[in-house]
């Protein structure tokens, strides 16, 4: 029998975020042997850290950036269909008052102070409609609904807001739970045949031979292993400039833009469930979001990070900015006591030499290194919305070195769960509630909004609550503890409450550290039977 570290995969991935874990399930559904490992957990970076939107990017379109704005909008319609449980869509309210100005600079804002000086420092009201007419129609619209006017005096979104906003436009995107997006690729690529590996750090990488040579590390115990594979894809995120230089040791001249984008949780700050879009002085925007029900989400900010070996945390400077910035729109001021939670993400943006991290360009660029024999794929930026297309666009420059290799089959193929007509949560909820009357109406869809159709799975066999075993605070429970362990990669209470949930926002800091206790020995019991088989 072969070992693993003799066999010879087709592709090797270095990082377990959504870039790295959408091309492996695109690769493994192609018939290409994968193998990908992380060093954390899953979405443990960046692509946990998101503002949760399915969004074209309105903005972008101030940046002559058409073609990501508008492939981004073709695929919010494509992936709420693969994906409806966790992702739905969210109307966007934009309030617009004659008189604000704002100092920012963008090429399109250039253009008009050129034409037309006297419009110095606003976004004119026929602007904003014409840049809403494109964001409706550049990307063939089917489901979401286009954008309307609303009244701010009488309708329920003008409650919240100062008087002097009197109208807005209203327009379409899409929520979506970003680690769990991240979680749900990895199964689909492994149940494909991709192995994922999770805390497993790839120590070197060299060519030998026509293939690469990698060394692994358990993050764990520090044991190393060593792996084979023909080509080698370098998505480590914000880690992608020391992937190159210090892991592969590459002479590549491309390099990476880190910029740290922070968000505040609030107390919930209105009633209604739509999103705001709020436009600043200094011409960047930021949203506010109802968030896990009680709460509100605001962000983002957009700075300059040093590197990616320094955690990302919202510093004092980027909460008061988020503060400020929310405050010059509501009629109650939000300030520091309001909020329950911040995070912080690095986005590694392709370093396009622009002035501003606000303008550094938020498209992807792939680049294949072959110096040396074996093909390296490096993969620069990318937008959550757009991270299918991004996997099969890097399919496209791997499958020349992979003849066999099947076409393209992601696009509106569900994930786990996914499996239902779009807009059908709501019935699904009301089953899951018929099939298992001890759940209430937020726990089942809190379920339904995780799992979609697995999570009668979750739940099968169980007649009442004392059925699905140890209680750990809130409505979790050790049977979805021991899926999310069995199933999802979950090894520490940070991982279930943070990422493949945000359970974190209701358990104590005793309950969190009871579950973690709970599940470190779980997982160790289950590694210890798994070496005496």
């Amino acid at each position: 029998m072969t070992s693993q570290q003799d066999q010879v995969v087709d592709l090797f991935i270095i990082g377990g975020g959504i870039n790295g874990c959408g091309i492996a399930r695109d690769a493994a559904g192609r018939g290409l042997s994968v193998a990908l490992a992380e060093m954390n957990d899953l979405a443990s970076a960046t692509s946990s850290a998101s503002t949760k939107l399915f969004h074209g990017g309105l903005r972008y379109l101030e940046y002559f950036e058409v073609r990501l704005v508008r492939e981004a909008l073709i695929e919010r319609e494509t992936l709420l269909e693969a994906m409806p449980h966790i992702s739905w869509p969210m109307r966007f309210v934009l309030p617009y008052h004659k008189d604000m100005r704002f100092e920012g600079e963008t090429p399109t804002s250039k253009l008009l102070n050129t034409v037309m000086p006297w419009m110095k420092g606003r976004r004119p009201a026929w602007l904003i409609r014409f840049g809403l007419f494109l964001y409706d129609n550049l990307g063939g619209r089917k489901i979401l609904p286009g954008t309307t006017t609303v009244n701010l005096k009488s309708g329920p979104e003008g409650e919240p807001l100062q008087d002097r906003f009197a109208k807005a436009y209203e327009y379409s995107d899409c929520w979506i739970e970003d680690s769990r997006l991240v979680v749900l690729n990895a199964r689909d690529a492994e149940a494909r045949g991709a192995e994922v590996m999770v805390r497993t750090r790839v120590v070197s990488a060299e060519r030998v031979d026509g293939l690469w040579s990698i060394v692994l590390e358990d993050c764990n115990t520090g044991a190393r292993t060593s792996r084979k594979a023909k080509m080698l894809i370098n998505a480590g995120g914000p880690w992608v400039g020391d992937v190159i230089r210090n892991t592969v040791r590459s002479n590549s001249q491309e390099s990476v833009r880190l910029v740290r984008g922070s968000h505040i949780v609030t107390k919930k700050l209105y009633d209604h469930g739509k999103c705001y879009f709020f436009q600043g002085e200094d011409g960047r925007i930021i949203f506010a979001i109802p968030y896990e029900t009680d709460f509100t989400l605001i962000g983002t900010t957009d700075a300059d990070h040093p590197e990616p070996g320094v955690k990302p945390v919202c510093t004092d400077k980027e909460r008061d900015y988020l503060l400020k910035f929310a405050s010059g729109y509501f009629k109650r001021p939000v300030t520091v006591d309001d909020i329950v939670w911040s995070y912080s993400g690095v986005r590694p943006l392709y370093n396009d030499g622009a002035k501003s991290a606000t303008a550094a360009t938020r498209d992807y660029v792939l680049k294949v290194e072959e110096t040396g024999g074996a093909p390296l794929l490096n993969v620069f930026g990318g937008k959550i919305t757009t991270y299918r297309k991004l996997a099969e666009h890097a399919l496209e420059k791997i499958v020349p070195y992979f003849p066999g290799a099947a076409g393209a089959w992601t696009a509106r193929v569900p994930l786990p769960g996914g499996d239902f007509p779009v807009l059908g949560v709501a019935k699904l909820i009301g089953d899951l509630r018929a099939a298992y009357p001890f759940l209430d109406e937020r726990w089942a869809t809190r379920l339904v909004k995780a799992y979609g159709t697995e999570a009668a799975g979750i739940l099968a066999g169980a007649e009442k609550v004392e059925d699905l075993g140890r209680h750990f605070g809130w409505n979790l429970t050790e049977r979805e503890v021991k899926w999310l362990i069995e199933k999802e990669y979950a090894r520490t209470a940070e991982d279930v409450v943070w990422r493949r949930s945000k359970l974190g926002l209701r358990l104590s800091a005793a309950e969190v550290a009871a579950l973690d206790e709970w599940i470190k020995s779980t997982c160790a019991l289950r590694l210890g039977e798994a070496a005496a088989q």
